[in-house]
C-alpha cells in the first residue's frame, strides 16, 4: 500500500511539473520598443529583428518602432546597416503581458586598407612604361622652354618698369651716344671680330635650333 502511494505521488509531481512548463511555454508577451543609435540617439528606420528561438523575423517601421509577440526567454537579434549586430533576451521573470524596451545599437567602424591607384592596368604595363619612359621628356624640356629667349622676352614685356629701371635705361642710351659722339655709329656688320666669333659658334654647333 505504501509503495502504491509513493508511485501516485511521484506521478502527480511529474504531471504538475509538465503542466507548469507547458504554461510557461505558452505564456505570450507583447514586446514593443524602439531601436536607436547609441552615438546620436537617432531612431533607426526599418531595422531588422529576428526571433532566434521561434525562428521568426520582422522589421521596425520608419520611426524605428517595433512590436512583436514573444515568449519569456526568447532571444531577439537586431541588425542594421553600418551597425554591429546585437541581441536581446526577453526576461523569463515577466509577470505582465506587455513589455517595452529601448534598444541601442553601436556604430560599426570598418578600417579599410589603403588603395593606391596607378595609371597602368597591370604590372606588365607599368614595367614597359618604366623601361620606355624618357626622364628628360618633361622636366628638362619645360625648363628649356621657360628659359628660352622668346619666353624671357615675353615675360619682360609684361613687367612694368619702375623709376629706377627707366633711369638706368636712359643713362645707357646717353652713354652709347657719348661713345659715338662726333662720328658715325658703330656698325657690327662690318666688324671682323664679330664675324670671327659668329663663324666660330656656327662651326661648333652652338647656333643650332634647340
Amino acid at each position: 500500500m505504501n509503495n502504491w502511494l509513493k508511485y501516485v505521488l511521484v506521478g502527480l509531481v511529474f504531471c504538475l511539473s509538465l503542466n507548469s512548463n507547458a504554461q510557461d511555454k505558452e505564456k505570450l508577451v507583447q514586446l514593443s520598443g524602439v531601436v536607436i543609435s547609441s552615438d546620436s540617439l537617432q531612431e533607426m528606420p526599418y531595422a531588422a529583428l529576428y526571433n532566434k528561438t521561434a525562428r521568426r523575423g520582422t522589421m521596425a517601421d520608419i520611426y524605428g518602432f517595433f512590436s512583436v509577440v514573444v515568449h519569456p526567454g526568447d532571444t531577439i537579434l537586431f541588425r542594421y546597416f553600418g551597425h554591429k549586430p546585437s541581441s536581446y533576451i526577453v526576461p523569463d521573470t515577466l509577470s505582465e503581458e506587455r513589455y517595452s524596451i529601448i534598444h541601442m545599437m553601436t556604430v560599426d567602424t570598418i578600417q579599410l586598407s589603403e588603395v593606391v591607384i596607378y595609371p597602368w592596368p597591370s604590372r606588365e604595363a607599368f614595367a614597359q612604361a618604366f623601361v620606355e619612359m624618357n626622364p628628360y621628356d618633361d622636366a628638362m624640356l619645360r625648363a628649356q622652354k621657360e628659359l628660352s629667349g622668346k619666353s624671357l622676352a615675353h615675360i619682360a614685356s609684361m613687367v612694368s618698369s619702375d623709376a629706377s629701371l627707366s633711369y638706368g635705361n636712359v643713362m645707357n642710351q646717353n652713354n652709347t651716344r657719348l661713345y659715338t659722339m662726333g662720328q658715325s655709329p658703330v656698325n657690327n656688320l662690318l666688324n671682323p671680330f664679330a664675324w670671327a666669333k659668329f663663324l666660330q659658334k656656327w662651326r661648333s654647333g652652338e647656333l643650332q635650333r634647340q
